[in-house]
């Protein structure tokens, strides 16, 4: 069997690489200013070592409640992670990323400063979103991890963001055809419209049939009595809301339920050997 980067970077197949949601940050119209950054990263801690100790294979480190989001983050969102993540690196015993919403430039930035093997963004397309008109241009981008020393960071690319419309008329295969022949990606994710939304499957198998030897990951709506049948499409998962106490996006994760998913898990990768 030909060995991919997804095995030598996360040692197993189909990997499932959980979300590590932080809490809002400085500048972020919900960060608590009296509890400070300090209190970011004690949430952040405790709830790596739930996802850690549950069994995942790889994380992503993002700053999923600095809602509403931009598409060009200010400077203190990034320096802020940076900061966070230095505070975790002793306890980090997985592949990690990072994703700096929504910001492809900041989040290869944050990649580069901290060690992260990938990160995850909008590099592709012109949308219609709830942010506004969102633009993008991966060639500057892909430039810009050359200069910093990015080049062994991987990118995976969202080819159906949350939250917004592709503003061409093109049908998603083409569009993934497309993606792969003139972007270079190293993995596509397929979304549903919001965090923790069902992706649909069709779409998925879409994604997958044109993607060639580019890994895809599906991206959202991930549970445990699904993921055998997501990753029988897919080369992997992400997963965040699920993980969460009760399953509520708003929630700390909840070791139990990445328990119960990663047990169905790998249930199912027992059965690809």
């Amino acid at each position: 069997m030909t060995t991919t980067w997804l095995d030598e970077v996360f040692n197993t197949p189909k990997p499932v690489i959980a979300m590590l949601h932080l809490a809002a940050l400085p500048g972020d119209p919900g960060y608590d200013g009296a509890a400070g950054i300090a209190a970011v990263v004690a949430r952040a801690r405790a709830e790596l070592d739930a996802l850690q100790s549950g069994g995942v294979d790889g994380v992503m480190i993002s700053n999923e409640f600095s809602l509403p989001y931009l598409t060009k983050t200010e400077p203190i969102t990034a320096i802020t992670m940076a900061r966070i993540i230095g505070e975790l690196l002793p306890e980090l015993q997985v592949p990690y990323g990072v994703n700096v919403l929504w910001d492809g430039r900041a989040s290869i930035d944050l990649a580069v400063a901290t060690g992260a093997k990938f990160v995850r963004e909008i590099f592709t397309g012109v949308y219609a979103s709830d942010f506004g008109l969102w633009n993008t241009n991966v060639g500057e981008v892909a430039r810009h991890r050359a200069r910093v020393g990015g080049a062994d960071v991987k990118l995976f690319f969202n080819i159906v963001p949350e939250s917004a419309t592709y503003l061409a008329e093109r049908d998603l295969a083409s569009i993934t055809r497309t993606t792969v022949f003139a972007t270079l990606p190293d993995a596509i994710c397929v979304s549903g419209a919001t965090a923790g939304s069902p992706t649909d499957v069709d779409a998925l198998r879409t994604v997958k049939s044109a993607a060639g030897a580019v890994p895809v990951f599906v991206n959202t709506g991930v549970r445990a009595e699904n993921v055998g049948a997501q990753l029988d499409i897919a080369d992997g998962a992400i997963v965040g809301t699920y993980f969460k106490k009760d399953g509520v996006f708003e929630n700390r994760a909840d070791r139990s339920r990445v328990e119960e998913l990663m047990s169905e898990a790998k249930k199912f990768r027992e059965q690809l050997v």
